[in-house]
Order: C-alpha cells, then structure tokens, then sequence
C-alpha cells in the first residue's frame, strides 16, 4: 500500500496568481464612514488637548506647538487613510475570497471557503447611513485567520454572506 503514495512537487509558476485576480473596490461612501470616525476620535483628543492647556498653566506657552503638532498628526492620519482606502480590495472566486489591504505592509489574504466556519454581516451607525455593510468571515485558523471587508454596499453584502453560506453547506456535505 505504501507504492501508491506519491508526492510529487509542484512547479511554482503554474499555480494559479491571485495577483491576477481583479479586485472590487469598497464603496467611495465608505470614505464618508472613515472622515466622520476620524473627526469624532480627533474632536475628543481636541477637546482633552484644550482642557489639558487651560488647566495646566506650565504647558500654555507650549500651546502653539501642541496644537500644530494636533492639526500635523491629524492631517497624516487622513492622509494614511485615504492611501489605504485607495489600495483595498475584495474578491469572491468559486472556491475562495480575496481581500487585499494595507499601505506600509500590504497584505493579501485567501481563504478557501474549506476553513470558513462562520459568516456575519454588521451594519454600523455611520455605515447604515450610507448603506454600508461589514461582511466578517470567521476561520478555523483563530483570530489571526478571520478576515474583515468593511464598506461593501449592503444589497451587495447580503448575497455574498448568502453565497457563502450556500457554499458553506456544500463544502460540510
């Protein structure tokens, strides 16, 4: 019985490249989602920088510096932010799901529907507005494994959890 094992190696270049793969980009409304999370962190650190300098008479001659290194960071922040947004992307194949995200250290990840466990959809306050949708898939492979998609319009969002769902009941039969 051992004679029919084999395990033959694989050549590289005839794997199938994701790279390849085109990817749907998230909604631009979903840009409006991030400025308006942005703004209300950014409004509270403003708000606790200000009491901190009217409280604090020693810090008040340092006041213009404070708050231009505030506006600098706040300015990079949405400046990140937008990169990233642009660089994003998903994709639903017929035996896996794509999605490509980062700036510094992008970072792609497949995961065939074989390791998928569970699918949710949330709709958050700011991303019901624009009806928005996060769809989360959840892997056998713990959290490291568990991917996020943020910003997929919701009468889209919805047939895909229902897709993979479906696909998830093929795969356990």
């Amino acid at each position: 019985m051992m004679s029919d094992f084999t395990n033959n190696a694989i050549e590289i270049d005839q794997l199938p490249k994701y790279q390849e793969v085109r990817l749907n980009s998230l909604h631009p409304n979903y840009w409006k989602v991030i400025l308006i999370n942005i703004s209300i962190s950014f409004l509270l650190c403003g708000v606790g920088l200000a009491a901190f300098i009217y409280f604090n008479e020693r810090v008040r001659p340092y006041a213009p510096y404070l708050i231009g290194t505030f506006v600098l960071v706040l300015i990079l922040v949405i400046l990140l932010y937008r990169a990233s947004f642009k660089k994003r992307g998903f994709s639903l194949r017929e035996k896996d799901i794509i999605y490509k995200s980062g700036i510094i250290a992008e970072t792609t990840s497949v995961i065939p529907f074989n390791r998928i466990q569970h699918v949710a959809l949330n709709e958050g306050m700011f991303s019901r507005m624009y009806r928005l949708a996060t769809l989360q898939i959840y892997t056998a492979g713990g959290s490291s494994g568990h991917m996020s998609i943020a910003g997929i319009p919701a009468d889209q969002a919805k047939p895909m959890k229902e897709a993979l769902l479906k696909k998830l009941s093929l795969v356990e039969q």
